[in-house]
C-alpha cells in the first residue's frame, strides 16, 4: 500500500496486524504494530527509514509503484533497530548508489548491526541536506530512545518524522490520529512510553525543549510505529512532556499476586480502604495480567501498592519482575504500601517494602503481614493500610 501523506511523499510502510510480542518477548503489542517508511521524491530521492526485515519486499514494491529503487539518492536510518533497519541490506542492494545518512552514533550502530561496507554519511543537530526543492534538517535524538536515534525534520512540508519517538504499537486500516479510535490511541502510545521511554524522561523533557527551541513550524509527525499525527500534532508532543514529568494523579494502583486466595482478599480490602478515602484505584493479578498493560497504569500513579505471599523465603516472581520493572524504568511514584500473606516465615512483606522504598516511595503505614487466611480484624488492618495511603495521595 502506498498513500502520499503530502506533495511528493509517500508512506511506503507495512502494517502488522499479527505481531504480538515486540523486543524479542519482552513488550506486548496487543494490537500489532507497523513499521513504517517515508519516500520523499524530489530532484533527489530520499527514503526515510525501511521496515523490519520478513517485510522488506513488500516495502520494494511499494517503492516501485512510484520509482525504480535504483534512483534513491539517500537513504536516512534514523535508528538502527532492526524493526527500522531491517531492510537495509535488500534496500542498499536495490539503490546501490544511494548514500546512507545516519546520526554520529548510528555510524556505530549501523555497521555493528550489518557489516556492510555502505558508503555512510553521519550528520549532527542542524545539518542539512538540500533535495532541490525542499530540504532536510537533522536533529540527533540521544536516548529517544537509543544513543544513536535521530529526527529527520522535512522542511518545505513540515514534516517531522522522529522514528521511535510519538509512536504507538498500533496496527489500524487508515493511517492518520483523526482516522482512528482516539482513546485507543492514545492508550497504546501511553503504553509505548511507559514500557520504553519513561527511563528517559529527563532527555525527553531536554530534547523537546530544544525542538521547540528551534520553531519548526509542524504540520504532521510521522513517526516509524503507528498512525501519523496530522489533527493537533502537537498534542502528542504535550503528552510526552506530561508523561515524562510523572505529576502524580490522585489514584491508586494495587497490583498482587497470590497461591491460595488470601493475598487478593488482602487487595481487595486495602481497595475498601482506598474508597473510604475517595482515592479511586485498580487492582490488577500480576499472574493473569499483561505486565505491559500494568506499567501504563502506574506511570503517573498517585500510589502503588504491592503484595505478595511469601514462597522459598521471598516474593512471587511475577511481583520480582514488576518490582525490577519500577526501579529500571525510573517511575516516580511518590506513595507506596506492602502487604502479603504467609504460612511459616513470612519474608516477602519486607523484601516488598525494601524495594519500593529503594525506588523513592514513601510508605504511609507499616507493611501488613498475615498469617494463614485473613481474618476479620486482618481485612480491617488492610482496609486501614488502604486509608492510609489514600490519604495520603489525597494530601499529593
Amino acid at each position: 500500500m502506498v498513500v502520499e501523506i503530502a506533495p511528493r511523499v509517500y508512506w511506503v510502510g507495512v502494517v502488522d496486524w499479527d505481531i504480538r510480542r515486540f523486543h524479542g518477548h519482552e513488550l506486548s503489542t496487543h494490537r500489532g504494530t507497523s513499521y513504517n517508511a517515508y519516500l520523499i521524491l524530489d530532484e533527489k530521492i530520499a527514503l526515510v527509514d525501511t521496515v523490519a526485515a520478513p517485510f522488506a519486499g513488500r516495502l520494494l514494491e511499494s517503492i516501485r509503484e512510484l520509482v525504480d529503487p535504483a534512483r534513491i539518492d539517500y537513504v536516512i536510518a534514523n535508528h538502527a533497530e532492526l524493526d527500522h533497519a531491517g531492510a537495509l541490506p535488500e534496500v542498499m542492494r536495490e539503490a546501490p548508489q544511494a548514500s546512507l545518512i545516519v546520526s554520529r552514533r548510528g555510524a556505530e550502530s549501523i555497521p555493528g548491526h550489518h557489516h556492510r561496507p555502505w558508503p555512510i554519511r553521519a550528520v549532527r543537530t542542524g545539518e542539512r541536506l538540500s533535495l532541490g526543492q525542499d530540504e532536510l534538517l537533522f536533529v540527533e535524538a540521544p536516548m529517544l530512545h537509543w544513543p544513536d536515534s535521530m529526527f529527520t525534520y522535512l522542511a518545505g512540508r513540515r514534516l517531522l518524522m522522529p522514528n521511535d519517538a510519538f509512536g504507538q504499537h498500533y496496527a489500524a486500516g487508515r493511517l492518520f490520529n483523526d482516522e482512528v479510535d482516539g482513546q485507543e490511541l492514545l492508550q497504546e502510545a501511553r503504553k509505548y512510553y511507559a514500557n520504553i521511554l519513561t527511563p528517559f524522561s529527563a532527555q525527553v523533557l531536554k530534547k523537546i525543549d530544544e525542538l521547540l527551541a528551534l520553531e519548526l513550524p509542524v504540520s504532521m509527525i510521522a513517526p516509524s510505529h503507528g498512525v501519523l499525527w496530522r489533527e493537533d500534532p502537537l498534542q502528542i508532543v504535550r503528552q510526552y512532556q506530561a508523561w515524562a514529568r510523572q505529576e502524580p494523579q490522585k489514584r491508586a494502583v494495587i497490583v498482587q499476586d497470590t497461591m491460595w486466595g488470601a493475598t487478593t482478599r488482602l487487595a481487595e480490602a486495602i481497595g475498601d480502604g482506598l474508597t473510604a478515602e475517595g482515592v479511586p484505584y485498580k487492582i490488577f493479578h500480576a499472574a493473569v495480567t499483561d505486565r505491559n498493560d500494568v506499567l501504563a497504569e502506574v506511570l503517573g500513579a498517585g500510589a502503588l501498592v504491592v503484595g505478595s505471599p511469601t514462597i522459598n523465603q521471598g516474593m512471587l516472581g511475577t511481583i520480582t519482575v514488576l518490582l525490577e520493572d519500577l526501579a529500571h524504568l525510573k517511575f516516580h511514584v511518590p506513595i507506596g504500601g506492602a502487604f502479603g500473606s504467609y504460612g511459616w516465615g513470612g519474608e516477602s512483606v519486607k523484601a516488598i517494602a525494601e524495594r519500593l522504598a529503594a525506588c523513592g516511595l514513601r510508605l504511609p503505614a507499616d507493611p501488613l503481614r498475615v498469617q494463614w487466611q485473613p481474618r476479620a480484624e486482618d481485612l480491617a488492618a488492610a482496609a486501614s493500610l488502604g486509608r492510609a495511603v489514600g490519604a495520603a495521595v489525597r494530601e499529593l
